[in-house]
Formats: structure tokens, sequence, C-alpha cells
């Protein structure tokens, strides 16, 4: 191959490839309610309102009981208008706007409002997908939510695009809570997993594994989230949850790292991060080798460890640069560091969306990033007489966004 010729080669493979969005927080049309989408959202998203209080001395309840279209105003005005949107929360907004075919330079977000407007949510849904390059994406599915549960029972229509996955963070970090809504549901349990309870949350598994073609089981845990054999969370985990999980083939997702509420007038925005314990997914990915751990953790310092725990162990795929690690400098550094650990054997990024247009900035930022550590790699063959085909590059492609998930489930 000739090298003057390579970066074209890796731009054009990436411009073509079809990602498929392991996790994200998305909605077909059908979930009406539940998507989040349009200018005001995509302004209101939980990264924009934690910047604005940067600037901001209003009260946090002030803010939050102002109608969607003057928060919106407010944090347009505060980090677009009066300042540069240099943070990459703000220069996501940009590369929407632009993507879309809107004047960026105009700095109008009446004109900008008049756009969404215009649109059906099923067009703007596939204008969306096209221009993320997006194949399919896997939603976050609650059984636990009154809404979205309401919605499945009631056999809302579903759009091929959307994968699910089986959400139980209530199962594990707050089991107690969840009994009343398990026994009216029909299951027999009790709050202390007692008598025939374990084989009835395994029951309610089944069930909704079954009723939403769920592609895995997932949960997002605090970083404090250790493997406690006499914590009510992790019986839950060992007697139902990974049964039900290696019954049926199917990966648990961890998403190890959180610290919730730190500031809880922010809301969503007031979560933060913490350093969580590799030994819980050391210890897993031990003593269940019949079980696959799909594993994302929210630290920076987590990233090394994880990484060669992953070399350990073949029942465990690591994914994406999560939340805070969603900025280009480190999807850079953690991308590089598992490319010379793991080869092409992990899945270097998912977007989180939870507002639509998200699609568009997360993909296109992480592509890019993705494209430059990729082009440094294979000059890298080069040098050392490497023949490098076109072939080859787009299958790499094929595998680090989509191909090795697939490869995953069905291992």
């Amino acid at each position: 191959m000739n090298r003057e010729h390579l970066k074209d080669i890796v731009e054009e493979k990436l411009a073509a490839v079809e990602i498929v969005d392991i996790h994200t927080h998305l909605f077909p049309a059908s979930f009406e309610g539940m998507l989040l989408w349009g200018i005001d959202e995509i302004l209101t998203y939980h990264y924009l309102i934690a910047e604005y209080f940067r600037y901001s001395e209003m009260e946090y309840a002030d803010f939050f009981r102002l109608p969607k279209s003057e928060q919106a105003d407010l944090v347009w005005n505060t980090l677009f208008l009066e300042r540069s949107p240099v943070s990459e929360a703000q220069r996501g907004v940009l590369t929407v706007l632009k993507r879309l075919g809107l004047d960026v330079g105009a700095r109008s977000l009446n004109v900008y409002r008049d756009h969404f407007r215009s649109l059906t949510l099923e067009q703007h849904l596939d204008n969306v997908f096209k221009a993320a390059g997006v194949k399919e994406v896997v939603m976050t599915n609650d059984p636990f939510d009154p809404q979205e549960r309401g919605i499945w029972k009631q056999g809302a229509a579903q759009d091929p695009r959307f994968k699910s996955s089986l959400r139980i963070d209530p199962l594990l970090l707050d089991y107690p809570q969840v009994v009343r809504t398990l026994q009216a549901e029909g299951y027999e349990v009790d709050a202390d997993l007692g008598g025939n309870s374990a084989a009835e949350v395994c029951r309610f598994l089944e069930d909704w594994i079954k009723r939403i073609d769920a592609l895995y089981l997932g949960a997002s845990l605090p970083a404090t989230f250790s493997a406690a054999d006499a914590s009510l969370s992790w019986r839950v985990l060992k007697e139902c949850v990974l049964p039900v999980c290696r019954e049926h083939g199917l990966p648990l997702a961890l998403m190890l790292g959180v610290k919730r509420r730190v500031n809880s007038g922010l809301e969503l925005a007031g979560d933060s991060v913490g350093k969580a314990e590799i030994g819980v997914v050391e210890r897993l990915c031990a003593e269940y080798p019949a079980n696959k751990f799909l594993v994302t953790m929210l630290s920076r310092e987590n990233q090394h460890e994880l990484a060669v725990t992953a070399r350990k162990f073949r029942n465990l795929m690591i994914f994406g640069c999560w939340w805070f690690l969603n900025n280009p400098s480190l999807i850079e550094e953690i991308t590089v560091m598992r490319l010379e650990l793991l080869g092409l054997s992990f899945l270097p990024q998912h977007s989180d969306a939870r507002v639509l247009e998200h699609l568009i900035y997360k993909w296109d930022h992480s592509r890019a990033v993705l494209g430059r550590v990729l082009l440094e790699k294979y000059e890298d063959l080069l040098t050392a007489g490497w023949n490098l085909t076109e072939e080859q590059i787009e299958a790499d492609l094929g595998e680090l966004l989509g191909g090795n998930f697939y490869r995953f489930l069905q291992a």
C-alpha cells in the first residue's frame, strides 16, 4: 500500500462503515414521550447544565422550575453567546447543528427551533441515523419504569434499528424497594430473598428477556460496589442474574464507577466519578467462566488495569469511553493503550446518547480520534514491512465498530 494514500483510505473506510452503537438511552418513535430530541433537549442535557452553573449564581431549584425552552435560553446565552463554546459538550452542539445543515454562524436559537419544528420525528430519526453513520443502537430498557413497562405490555411498534437490553440496577442496588413492584406483577418474592424468591426473580428476568428480546443485561454501579458474599446485592447477582445470563447465553454489562448525586441540587447533572475496584471484575470473570461480561469503567485511573484484566479473561469484552471519559484527549489515550494491549479485541466506543442528536457528534468526534490512532498504528506496520491492504483495514473497522460485539454475543 502507498503510504501517501493511507490517510485517505482510513478516512474513506471509516466514513463508510455502519456503526453498531451498543449502549444508548434512545427509543424508537413508537415509545411516545420517551425519546428526547430537538434543540431544547440538546441544550438542557445534563452535561451542559453542569457547565452552565459554573457561571450562574441562580438557585438550582429555580432553574429546574423553568420551562425547558427557558432553561435552553439560559444555557445558550451563557455558554454560546457570552463566551466561546470550547468544551466538548459545547462543541458537540455545534457539530450537530452543522451536520444537520444549519448555519452555526447565525447563532439564532429561534432559527434552530423552527428547523426542528418543521420535521416529523420519523423523518428526523432517518436523518440523524444517516448523518451519524449508525446502523443500529441498543436501548437501555428499564422494566421498573412504569411508563416503559406499560409501553412494552401494550406492544408498541418496533423499529429494527433499535435493539434492546434489560436494565437491572434496581435489582442489584435496591432489591428490597423493588419487591413491591415484583409482587404487583405476580412474582412471589420477599424482601430478604428468602423462600422461593430467587427462582421468582429468575422467572421475572426470563419473562422480560423474552418480552423485549434483550441482547444483554446491564447495570450502572457505584464505585463502591464490591463482591461481598454476604451482601444482598451479591446474592441477587449470584443466585439470579448470573444463572439467567448463563442459561440464555447473554452477557452481563457492568458500568462501574459512578458516584450518584454528589450535588443533589443539580439533579442528573450532580453525579460524579470514583475509582472502582477491579477485583469485582476479576472475581466475576474467574469464578464464572461460563458467563460473559461487557465492562466499562468511568474513572481514568481504572483504564489500564481494566485493559490488563481483559488480556487474562476471554469472557470479558471491554467497551467505550463512558461519560466523563468522552473527551477526545482521553478517548485517544485510552484507545491507543487498548490497541497496544489488546489488538483489535475490544469495542472502542459507545455513545451513551440520551438525546437523539448526540449520535451525530459523539460518533463524528470518536471517528476522528479512531482514525488518527489507527493511522499511526498502520504507519508502524508499513515501517515494519507489513503488507497492508484496503480490505484488511475495512475488516478491522468492521470488527471494532460492531463485529466484535456480535461475535461476543454469539460466543
